[in-house]
């Protein structure tokens, strides 16, 4: 079954009555050299158990099906799930778990589905789950590498190099923990029903270690978030409004300390930049 033809699909969804939903974001590829594509650029093996969310009919699946060890796929829309019963008949390493991969157990999950196999990632995520979605798939550790297709604008800032003006705190989050690549784009006429957005494809790969050496990570993290709070303003502003326990004076001497100008806007710091600064003002807190 060619789950990317337009008349299967129709014809598919025609005989479970299902219907499309704008609140689930649901948009199926209808080209099947773009879930291939996605699948090979995930580098998944027999030696890994792919995670995938929001599998649709299951075109992805499929190809990750023909590649990997296992592959197990959270489906929230329950309508789906006879749709994918019969799509994934014929793939026996496939499971299909019901549920919101953000209220899941994604620890346990992974330590009872794959065992002895190399977790990771591969998914065509809605575009109104994206950052949820990647911040728990960073939060759990022991999924090594990430794949997927989401909105072009989204995956550049995520893919932007640190002190850029595209960047932003969830760019320079991700990047703390991973390595990421902007791999390819998909048009919108690739997909039924039509985004109005390009997508594209970003696959990150977990470091070894963080990018940074970080002595209070919580911390850290605050002041680097607190860079962008006002993001048309200066970095001390920002920080000012976000650090109520430092004066103004502080952040500043901080930032020269740092070799900043008073100027500069929280979007030029590199993840270096906010560790040296995090580590001045820790100091000057305690």
């Amino acid at each position: 079954m060619n789950l990317c033809d337009y008349d299967t699909i129709r014809a598919l969804l025609s005989r479970h009555g299902f219907h499309f939903s704008k609140s689930m974001g649901q948009n199926f590829l209808i080209d099947p050299e773009v879930p291939a594509r996605i699948a090979e650029a995930s580098q998944a093996d027999r030696s890994c158990g792919v995670l995938e969310i929001g599998p649709g009919i299951g075109p992805l699946t499929a190809e990750l099906a023909q590649r990997a060890g296992k592959v197990i796929s959270v489906e929230l829309d329950k309508t789906l799930l006879p749709v994918l019963a019969e799509t994934m008949a014929p793939y026996p390493n496939v499971e299909i778990v019901p549920g919101d991969v953000m209220k899941l157990d994604l620890d346990a999950l992974i330590a009872e589905k794959f065992q002895g196999l190399t977790p990771i990632v591969c998914a065509n995520l809605p575009y109104n789950i994206t950052t949820p979605v990647l911040t728990r798939i960073i939060e759990t550790p022991c999924l090594k590498t990430v794949t997927v297709l989401i909105q072009k604008e989204v995956a550049q800032r995520l893919a932007a190099p640190q002190g850029s003006a595209d960047g932003g705190s969830f760019s320079l989050f991700l990047q703390y923990y991973m390595e990421s690549e902007l791999l390819f784009d998909v048009p919108r006429e690739k997909f039924h029903p039509a985004p109005k957005v390009t997508s594209a494809v970003l696959r990150c790969a977990r470091r070894d270690h963080p990018a940074v050496e970080v002595a209070d990570e919580a911390f850290f993290f605050r002041v680097m978030r607190g860079a962008f709070l006002l993001r048309r303003k200066t970095l001390a502003n920002s920080l000012c409004a976000a650090l109520p326990g430092f004066s103004k004076e502080q952040i500043l001497d901080a930032m020269s300390r740092c070799g900043l100008p008073a100027d500069i806007r929280g979007e030029r710091l590199t993840l270096q930049d906010f560790s040296d600064l995090a580590a001045i003002l820790n100091s000057a807190e305690k």
